[in-house]
């Protein structure tokens, strides 16, 4: 019988519970904050310095800690309890966002302020995000991990990628300060619910010897990931599927208006495509992995990913290109979340930040450089280079990955 007090709905349906309730709500609250500085943080930097390698440096500034401090952050999470890291972290970066919103009320935000505020709040998220990953195993009995991982993908899709964004936009339109101070106040709402949550004892690491360092649990969490073969798949994995996605990704603006002929209006709405995907992936991942497991979704998500790039290559119609990006932005969600209750699911509770810290280490390390890489090839052999070499990279490693990753449906 599970440990976890958990209700059963009408129908026999289990209830995910009160405490992954908590977590959900301060996940919705952050995301829907952060979706409004999508739009309104690049729009502040174009407003303070008006030049592409500004704009273009605040997103470098913004990924930097979590390329620095990623693994570290998931041996802090392993080591300190996890919803103090999880309320610190958000009150922090409440408080950071106020005093930004603050200096624009009072025309004190210059670049390097700015700057500051996004390297600050790139390195709470780099602890807030590996705090996520190891509580949700805490709160949810494995075997609802799935259905937990999926509401928290739809709840990003919406907030983060859906709502946020024109949100931001508006408010930006209104007070240029106004969305992030309604991001502070996100912050400090959710840190708030989040002190309501249960905090259940973990049991020790065996393998920590006492008053071990900080980089020896770093080590352990690196060696750790390499040592089980589907972790150490699935990280290679969304490492090469970001460093060619995002370098294909990374052109997207130049394919819609030179390759589909789009207005900027139409750029938003193709943008919008993904994110409607996404929360229909979110829905359809109840539905799909019950019938087909994870080890079908892993493995055919990357053929489905193979096939997308050539075919936005080949497509000229914008509703076609339109519709791939809705199935691709499902394909998304489902291939994720899936990789992430995997992750959960053979993680032991003592290694689940560290799992967690290493894998969006090779998350945002694989998008950061593919960024560049993929500016590379399209300058240098035209727009649809990268599109043809990630098609290429993810159709190989799908040949590569195909046998490990049987083992996620054990």
């Amino acid at each position: 019988m599970s440990s976890f007090p958990f209700r059963r709905r009408r129908g026999g349906r289990p209830s995910l519970g009160r405490d992954f309730t908590l977590l959900w709500w301060a996940s919705a609250l952050t995301n829907l904050g952060d979706g409004a500085l999508l739009a309104a943080g690049p729009l502040l930097i174009s407003s303070v310095a008006p030049a592409p390698l500004a704009v273009a440096g605040a997103a470098a500034v913004q990924t930097a800690p979590h390329l620095l401090f990623s693994p570290v952050a998931g041996a802090l999470v392993d080591r300190l309890p996890r919803r103090s890291v999880l309320v610190a972290a958000d009150l922090a970066r409440g408080a950071v966002l106020a005093l930004l919103a603050l200096a624009l009320l009072t025309g004190g935000a210059d670049l390097w302020a700015v700057y500051a505020a996004l390297f600050a709040l790139g390195t709470g998220e780099a602890l807030a995000d590996s705090a996520y990953g190891a509580l949700v195993p805490s709160v949810v009995p494995r075997e609802l991990l799935g259905r937990a991982n999926a509401r928290l993908a739809l709840t990003f899709s919406l907030n983060n990628q859906l709502l946020g964004p024109p949100l931001g936009a508006l408010m930006f339109a209104a007070l240029w300060a106004l969305p992030f101070g309604f991001d502070a106040l996100a912050y400090g709402v959710a840190g708030l619910v989040l002190l309501r949550l249960a905090v259940r004892p973990r049991a020790p690491e065996p393998e920590r010897a006492a008053g071990g360092s900080l980089w020896a649990d770093t080590v352990r969490g690196l060696a750790f990931v390499r040592g089980v073969p589907v972790l150490r798949t699935l990280t290679a994995c969304i490492l090469v599927m970001n460093l060619t996605g995002v370098g294909a990704f990374s052109v997207w603006v130049l394919y819609a208006r030179e390759h589909l002929g789009l207005s900027e209006a139409g750029f938003g709405l193709f943008i919008a495509a993904g994110a409607v995907g996404g929360v229909a992936g979110a829905r359809l991942y109840g539905v799909l992995e019950p019938r087909v497991g994870r080890a079908f979704l892993l493995r055919w998500g990357l053929v489905l990913e193979a096939a997308t790039y050539p075919v936005l290559v080949l497509v000229r119609d914008p509703w076609a290109a339109g519709a791939v990006m809705v199935l691709f932005g499902a394909h998304a969600v489902v291939w994720g979340t899936a990789a992430v209750t995997v992750r959960q699911s053979v993680t032991p509770d003592a290694l689940l930040g560290r799992a967690a810290g290493v894998y969006r280490w090779a998350d945002l390390g694989g998008a950061a450089l593919g960024a560049v890489l993929g500016g590379v090839l399209a300058q240098t052999l035209g727009l649809s280079a990268p599109f043809l070499v990630a098609g290429a990279a993810v159709g190989a490693l799908a040949v590569a990955a195909w046998r490990p990753l049987g083992a996620a449906g054990e």
